[in-house]
């Protein structure tokens, strides 16, 4: 087939059998190539696997349990969730919750319980963004009133709390963030702070001040002005100067 060459020729050279195969060795080794990357980057892709309701259990769970013990109840309740490790060994590794139960010896909520880690572990095979129960649980409040468990939280529900351990969970396997401070804020805290501690040593040097050797229920002396008359002996009498209205 004829060629048009467009430019000037300036020098030229001809190319043996030997230069021939080695190029087109090279060629077939970059296709070759190129052919494996692009067909591993398919691979991968197409092995990433997500969580759906149809994906099925595995025999083996990775699994955590928490201790519930409210004043509510004399017996806990422990909530044990178990997860599901999905694309193990891979840059696309996750760990998102499959199931989960409640145990108690205290049968007296079994029934709402029980529909509610069958509930609860439905909508965690069923995949996406899980997040929502822990505010869900959290918006529940029991009408004959919540309790303050250890630390000072308040709970306004025993299905709070159950919220509350969920939540724990979550933040455990990273699907939720722990909440950061600014500066503004760190700075705001830091000196509510050390207002508190300077309001606190100077209750208690007040405190050092006024305590006495006397009776709490001591009353102020006429003579040395001193809060330590007490009833003695049918008498009004003085403990610090012997002030006695008995004479």
């Amino acid at each position: 087939m004829p060629i048009k060459i467009e430019q000037k020729i300036i020098a030229c050279e001809t190319v043996t059998d030997e230069q021939k195969l080695s190029g087109s060795q090279i060629d077939d080794a970059e296709i070759e190539s190129s052919a494996e990357n692009a067909g591993s980057q398919q691979h991968e892709k197409a092995e990433i696997v997500r969580m759906h309701e149809k994906l099925q259990r595995p025999e083996m769970l990775l699994g955590s349990t928490y201790k519930i013990k409210t004043p509510l109840s004399d017996h806990a309740l422990y909530v044990t969730i178990n997860d599901i490790v999905l694309n193990p060994g891979t840059s696309h590794e996750k760990r998102r919750p499959f199931e989960v139960f409640i145990n108690s010896k205290n049968m007296d909520h079994f029934q709402w319980i029980l529909a509610l880690t069958r509930i609860m572990s439905a909508v965690f095979r069923k995949g996406g963004d899980v997040t929502f129960l822990v505010e869900e649980m959290h918006s529940v409040f029991d009408p004959k009133g919540g309790y303050f468990k250890k630390g000072g939280k308040f709970m306004p529900s025993l299905v709070a709390e159950i919220g509350d351990a969920i939540e724990s969970h979550l933040k455990m396997i990273g699907m939720i963030g722990e909440p950061q401070l600014d500066k503004e804020q760190k700075k705001l805290i830091e000196q509510k702070k050390a207002e508190y501690a300077a309001t606190q040593q100077q209750a208690a040097v007040k405190e050092e001040v006024e305590a006495s050797d006397f009776p709490a229920g001591a009353t102020l002396c006429d003579k040395c002005h001193t809060k330590a008359v007490v009833m003695m002996d049918g008498c009004m009498t003085c403990l610090s100067c012997g002030e006695s209205k008995c004479g």
